[in-house]
């Protein structure tokens, strides 16, 4: 068994029981979140539980069941329609060229704000004996170059099985970018080990779309890790969720953008949360992500402006949204506000006096 497995097994939290030890009985309702752990399990690395400072930050929102995952409005199972896009088991082919490849079922620690939550955890749901369909699948497009190797979190997997999904698609002629989709960095950075860093410098171009959501998680730990993984050729982007009570101010999400950047970590997206059941007490108002780009763009380095997307319910993909900056647009003119609101206008194009069309 490898350090990081045993870092896992022996000090992670994944019970209510272990929970209310942990944090007191009268924190923890053991019956009163039953429910919750029953509808989606708890583990939480010794990495993430050291971040947990009081009850009701930003680290316990997102990692300690709560009663509220039970209220149900406008959330649904599957709220992105990824199972209806699915064509073979663990495939999920929604864009021309590239398709996500769910080859793990499980996380190191489980985010209560999942939208994968019905099948995560679940081995029956993920089936780790099922990859050959999905090879095949990819094998028989042409038009997939870019595979996203996601979960559950792929980097719980052992080396030997990662590498072996490394070299199969690398058999495959028409593909061209390999991305991994993991949390890992954050909550057991133990992973991140000299072999791992070793086996994959073999099947580059490889990148890694981190996971961020509050600057307190880049410790000196997650740092390191993600300085191993750059060392190692690995293009690193982050991923962030915007969520209540985590990282819903522009002074959260800069400062967490500043932290990236500094650890080599590119900002890529920021999603708003999906409207997915059990989760839709992390949901902020849409204004609220638009508000948090508008103190970015212009105020600190492009480098630190992430997407702000919307991924459509029903399986629409990613749409981006930005602030209205722009205020008219004409065959002679546009007319639009900087950063600070100041009005500028562009000339359009035009033909200069005498000059034939």
């Amino acid at each position: 068994m490898s350090e990081w497995q045993k870092v896992l097994r022996d000090g992670s939290v994944d019970t209510l029981e272990k929970l209310a030890e942990k944090f007191g009985h009268d924190v923890i309702d053991v019956e009163a979140l039953r429910p919750a752990f029953d509808g989606f399990q708890v583990r939480i690395t010794p990495a993430a539980l050291e971040q947990i400072k009081e009850v009701g930050d930003p680290m316990w929102n997102q990692y300690v069941p709560s009663v509220r995952e039970l209220e149900v409005v406008d959330g649904v199972v599957d709220s992105l329609d990824e199972d209806g896009d699915s064509p073979v088991p663990n495939i999920t082919h929604r864009y021309p060229d590239r398709v996500l490849f769910l080859v793990s079922p499980v996380c190191a620690s489980y985010c209560r704000f999942c939208t994968r939550r019905r099948k995560v955890g679940d081995p029956e749901k993920i089936p780790l004996n099922q990859y050959d369909s999905a090879f095949d699948y990819i094998r028989s497009h042409p038009e997939v170059r870019d595979i996203i190797l996601s979960g559950g979190d792929p980097m719980m997997l052992s080396d030997r099985r990662i590498e072996y999904i490394l070299q199969k698609l690398r058999e495959i002629p028409h593909v061209e970018i390999i991305r991994i989709g993991s949390r890992i960095t954050s909550h057991l950075p133990e992973r991140i080990t000299p072999e791992f860093c070793e086996m994959v410098q073999k099947y580059h171009p490889i990148y890694m779309n981190t996971h961020f959501n509050h600057p307190s998680e880049l410790t000196p730990a997650s740092v390191a890790a993600l300085d191993r993984l750059s060392r190692a050729g690995v293009v690193l982007g982050c991923q962030t969720v915007l969520l209540k009570g985590v990282n819903d101010t522009p002074e959260v999400m800069m400062k967490l953008m500043h932290e990236l950047l500094k650890a080599r970590v590119r900002p890529y997206y920021i999603y708003m949360a999906d409207q997915v059941a059990g989760g839709e007490h992390f949901r902020t108002m849409v204004q609220t992500g638009l508000e948090i780009i508008k103190a970015l763009r212009g105020w600190t380095s492009g480098l630190a402006v992430p997407h702000f997307v919307i991924d459509a319910p029903g399986g629409g993909g990613k749409v981006p949204l930005l602030p209205e900056y722009v205020e008219e647009i004409n065959d002679d003119e546009v007319i639009f506000r900087n950063y600070e609101g100041e009005r500028f206008t562009y000339k359009q194009p035009r033909v200069a006096a005498g000059v034939a069309p």
